[in-house]
């Protein structure tokens, strides 16, 4: 169990916010398959771009399961604070903030993980957001800036002060965004230096992964990105693995073929047929991958242009490489 303010989580493993990847339907299926939470993408807090098509579907929350987690990205404290109410209106019960982004696009505005460089101005956006909602607040962030720049124990301790109630530490800097070690004794190090929740976030990609960063952490949970891609029963078998000790099966083909479906459909409804075959694509080769489909088997399907040509010639793909897979066993 998972405590966030006065919200409890039942299991430790949060699927993590990705921009162009976590919307309502990826952040469905993660739940779906043992997610305690899924963040959302990040929303912008410039009032120009809020009601853009894309800032609308970001904050679409229709049939989605409490708790509903909401990313918000900027550099201003008030309209942080401002976004985080209009969030909180439309059915966010967690805002989450972001300083753990090392995009580019992002750090060029001195948003993401470019606020580390800045405590002072880290501790007027928390300071804001948190006095502007009555929902829990929570902090994503990464080590610091590079490796000789590393403040992750100041930044938590920042928050905590400012009454933040979880934070996610990206065990890596801004400098290095998703390549080379995971710092995972620095996660340590900001385990010891709060007592509010610290989940462990980078390079966990099974339920042995997982166990292992509690071991080495001291964390109170674990977030899983990319990894869950394509594979979003990764969830369940964590979140077994870390519950009971017991080791999950993984489920089996046809389950997995049904939970591929479910989501493309879920993508089709959202975005309507023809942008939801386009943007379902990224998702397919996901899929097709974790489960040993060739990469130009890959490629040939991703692009078909119709809906249910694009499942059809998805489902076939995984068959035929499993059947494939069981004869020169």
């Amino acid at each position: 169990m998972l405590t966030i303010g006065n919200i409890e989580i039942s299991r430790p493993v949060i699927a993590a916010p990705m921009a162009g990847v976590s919307d309502l339907p990826y952040r469905q299926i993660c739940r779906a398959w043992g997610a305690g939470l899924a963040v959302s993408e990040m929303v912008t807090s410039r009032p120009e771009l809020r009601e853009t098509r894309r800032a609308r579907l970001r904050m679409d929350h229709t049939g989605e399961t409490s708790p509903i987690s909401v990313q918000i990205v900027g550099t201003d404290p008030v309209l942080l604070a401002e976004a985080a109410i209009i969030n909180a209106a439309r059915g966010a019960d967690i805002i989450d903030i972001n300083m753990g982004c090392p995009s580019k696009k992002v750090c060029n505005k001195m948003a993401g993980s470019a606020l580390m460089g800045d405590e002072r101005m880290v501790g007027d956006i928390l300071e804001a957001v948190v006095s502007a909602v009555d929902v829990p607040v929570t902090l994503k962030m990464r080590t610091g800036l590079n490796r000789t720049q590393k403040n992750a124990v100041q930044i938590a301790q920042i928050a905590e002060k400012c009454g933040v109630k979880m934070l996610t530490v990206h065990g890596r800097t801004r400098a290095c965004r998703f390549k080379g070690p995971v710092e995972y004794s620095t996660i340590a190090d900001v385990v010891s230096a709060v007592a509010i929740p610290v989940i462990a976030n980078g390079d966990i990609d099974s339920a042995e992964s997982a166990v292992s960063v509690i071991q080495q952490t001291g964390a109170a949970g674990v977030m899983v990105g990319r990894a869950a891609m394509g594979q979003p029963w990764l969830f369940q078998e964590i979140s077994g693995q870390l519950g009971s000790g017991v080791t999950v099966v993984s489920p089996s083909l046809e389950i997995k073929i049904q939970a591929m479906i479910s989501h493309l459909r879920g993508m089709y409804e959202f975005y309507g047929l023809e942008r939801g075959v386009i943007l379902a694509r990224k998702h397919a080769a996901s899929y097709m991958k974790c489960l040993g489909v060739a990469a130009d088997v890959r490629s040939v399907v991703n692009r078909i242009a119709h809906a249910e040509q694009q499942i059809e010639s998805l489902e076939r793909a995984v068959i035929r490489t499993q059947s494939r897979a069981d004869m020169a066993a």
